[in-house]
């Protein structure tokens, strides 16, 4: 069986080269990532971890480099993810050990126990927590967008919306919205072949999700969302366009998710032999690493030297919060309501 064709549908313009430097913090954040979502499954098996855990396995690539195009720091640019889109948000500054904290909903966490996932927001480093119903997102994005356009500030947002969020109400009305308003925004489709347990081809008669863009006359490209450099020189170029005043962009990244919808998900709906398939002949992590050591890009001893790094600061993030508390019964209102009562009135100390 064959892996499926990409079919790009406009060409993609060169970016901007990398540096051996840059291809190395890439080659760390694709490892982090993965490092740290297999050290959340060991967690996960040890019922540390609490609710789901939702891998991005063999979808890595593409949330690292189109993260790595933007511009990141203080009031710069500012991206959505979804909860395959771990990579993205290590990318834009996230710590390990926020991600871990909130895996295990401690009380140090970034929601203080409140949610799990990538669920939480700091938009100082330039990230915006998702909201569970899929598709919601994009119009969300789209008023940061708008806001950025209405103050005059050259920054961009980016946000990412799987095939099946793709079928949503929401995902269609923030798409025509920003199409209309010109909006700096950067929509990433993620084309992995299941919306939870649901096929592509059960859901909607397009081949390509870049051609809903089209219907709003909006520019689309589709790559090979498992080619890394193909991901950052399509999402570099949507970027600068949009940073420039030219409206939202759409790109497609044809990808699969090696796993299931979560964690408990034991995927026997996927056929056996096309997971093995994308496997070994189209892991994003180890595309990158081949190419840049058969380029001589950079130096087999470096990443050597990134995967020792990974690893002890993931031992070490680990070590530091794994027997952290849980947060206390009486934080679950303070941030829920505008004025909330003191702990001498809280309701349950009166039963």
């Amino acid at each position: 069986m064959a892996l499926p064709a990409t079919r790009p549908t406009a060409a993609v313009p060169a970016g901007a080269a990398l540096s051996a430097d840059q291809l190395l913090e890439i080659y760390y954040y694709l490892r982090l990532t993965r490092t740290l979502e297999e050290r959340l499954v060991a967690l996960y098996r040890q019922t540390k971890v609490i609710g789901g855990l939702f891998r991005s396995l063999g979808q890595e690539g593409e949330s690292v480099a189109s993260a790595y195009a933007l511009e990141r720091g203080r009031n710069q640019d500012i991206l959505s993810p979804l909860i395959r889109n771990l990579g993205s948000l290590l990318v834009m500054g996230a710590q390990p050990i926020e991600i871990l904290r909130q895996y295990m909903a401690k009380a140090g966490s970034p929601t203080h126990g409140r949610e799990l996932n990538v669920h939480f927001n700091d938009l100082e480093q330039g990230y915006l927590g998702q909201i569970s119903h899929l598709g919601d997102m994009i119009p969300v994005m789209a008023g940061i967008a708008l806001s950025f356009k209405l103050r005059g500030e050259p920054r961009v947002g980016l946000v990412y919306i799987g095939d099946g969020g793709t079928s949503t109400g929401t995902f269609h009305e923030g798409l025509n919205l920003a199409a209309v308003q010109r909006l700096p925004l950067v929509v990433m489709g993620e084309y992995n072949h299941w919306a939870y347990s649901t096929p592509p081809e059960k859901q909607f008669a397009v081949k390509d999700l870049a051609e809903k863009a089209k219907g709003y006359g909006i520019p689309a490209v589709t790559v090979d969302g498992n080619d890394v450099f193909a991901v950052y020189e399509a999402t570099r170029f949507a970027v600068e366009r949009a940073r420039r005043g030219k409206g939202v962009h759409f790109i497609e990244v044809k990808t699969y998710r090696r796993k299931g919808h979560a964690e408990h998900d034991d995927q026997h709906y996927v056929p056996k032999d096309v997971l093995e398939l994308w496997s070994k002949s189209n892991d994003p992590v180890d595309r990158f690493t081949q190419r840049v050591l058969a380029a001589d890009m950079v130096a087999e001893a470096d990443l050597k030297d990134i995967d020792d790094r990974v690893r002890v600061e993931v031992d070490q993030a680990t070590d530091a919060c794994v027997n952290e508390p849980l947060p206390e019964g009486e934080t679950a209102l303070p941030g829920v309501y505008v004025d909330p009562p003191s702990a001498d009135t809280l309701w349950f100390k009166s039963l």
